[in-house]
């Protein structure tokens, strides 16, 4: 079983793909992840975001084991990710590695942004989730600010509108809901909520697609 979560950063996509993750009994990956770590390895190595060549070395020598970094969670490295993101040299690399991650037994949950379009069109259930900018970037800014009391939420919506202009519009694998995608917008839901109607979805789509019980 694959099933495919996209949606804009801070929709609450990741929170939701893991539980949905331990509901289903499936492995998760959050490929955003993968390009942050891609960033954060340029950077160590003193290399250039915007080039091409220098994301894509870092890319195909990206280490699994240190997706876990909790560095990979701060503001700066969101930013730095969607840039080397646009490298269709960087995204050449990193497909295989998810689709693998999908086909392993006994399948996977993986959010991103190209997963139900790219990665995995074939998905058994898809969703496509998302917030306005303004309830994103408070999500965002509540996070954090637990490690960075100076930072103003102003900021960070700027940098959400900033990555979703940059999300929507690169010319590779840009942030766009499939076809198939079912719509959850999370703006006025809690989590638990949110959760419950990601459950009402996939499961609609496996019965549609005969695989419910």
């Amino acid at each position: 079983m694959i099933i495919a979560i996209d949606g804009p950063a801070a929709s609450g996509k990741g929170t939701l793909a893991r539980r949905v993750a331990v509901h289903f009994g499936l492995r998760h990956l959050d490929t955003g992840a993968l390009y942050r770590a891609v960033a954060r390895d340029t950077l160590a190595q003193g290399g250039d975001l915007t080039s091409a060549s220098i994301a894509a070395i870092a890319a195909a020598r990206l280490d699994a084991a240190t997706l876990r970094d909790p560095g990979l969670r701060t503001t700066g490295l969101g930013e730095a990710a969607s840039v080397v993101a646009r490298h269709p040299e960087v995204r050449a690399v990193l497909i295989e590695y998810q689709r693998n991650f999908a086909r392993a037994d006994p399948g996977a949950v993986i959010d991103g942004r190209d997963i139900g379009t790219v990665i995995c069109p074939d998905a058994d259930a898809k969703l496509f989730v998302t917030a306005t900018p303004e309830e994103r970037a408070h999500r965002r800014f509540l996070e954090l600010k637990e490690r960075d009391s100076g930072i103003e939420e102003e900021a960070v919506l700027a940098d959400i509108r900033s990555r979703d202009d940059r999300d929507r519009n690169r010319a590779v694998a840009p942030l766009v809901q499939a076809e198939d995608a079912a719509l959850l917008d999370t703006t006025n839901l809690a989590i638990d909520a949110a959760f419950r109607a990601a459950i009402d979805l996939i499961e609609a789509a496996m019965g549609r697609a005969g695989r419910a019980g």
